[in-house]
């Protein structure tokens, strides 16, 4: 199967992934307005927190391509948090009082479950990181994210064949 997010050289293409990864933004985008449509109470508020930072996944993709999918879900992670956490001061409330676009990436209301379906968008982002689709041939010694081929067991010694 061909790697289609390397160079000839084995290296990942910043372009290729860029692509890719704004491809996952706009199905992301989609899949959570259509779980909205088709869903609703729990289900569509936490899968909408997993996909909120599932997006952000994404779009840490689209802005650093050479970042590994583990960096790329930490910092997703890390501002889906930091998002929820300023809910507890009145700055969210306040600016989507004056913006739909504000309410929709601030919210409005702290709910400590929220930290957790953000973490469950993380781990997914990092499972589908579109730099990991250079791993679909197991012996390629190029991997966006070192613990990946550590975990497989396909590391190889320097100066081994």
């Amino acid at each position: 199967m061909a790697r289609i997010l390397e160079t000839r050289d084995g290296s990942a293409d910043p372009l290729r992934i860029r692509l890719a990864a704004a491809g996952a933004a706009v199905s992301t985008v989609g899949a959570g307005l259509g779980l909205r449509a088709v869903a609703t109470g729990d289900v569509a508020k936490y899968g909408g927190d997993a996909l909120y930072t599932l997006l952000l996944v994404t779009l840490f993709a689209v802005a650093a391509p050479r970042a590994t999918p583990t960096a790329a879900a930490g910092g997703a992670l890390a501002a889906s948090w930091a998002v929820e956490f300023l809910q507890l001061s009145q700055v969210p409330t306040e600016l989507s009082r004056h913006s739909t676009l504000a309410h929709l990436v601030f919210g409005s209301t702290f709910n400590a479950p929220d930290l957790l379906w953000y973490a469950v968008g993380a781990g997914v982002g990092r499972l589908i990181h579109p730099a990991r689709f250079r791993l679909l041939t197991p012996s390629s010694p190029h991997t966006a994210d070192p613990a990946v081929h550590q975990a497989s067991g396909s590391t190889r010694k320097r100066g081994s064949s």
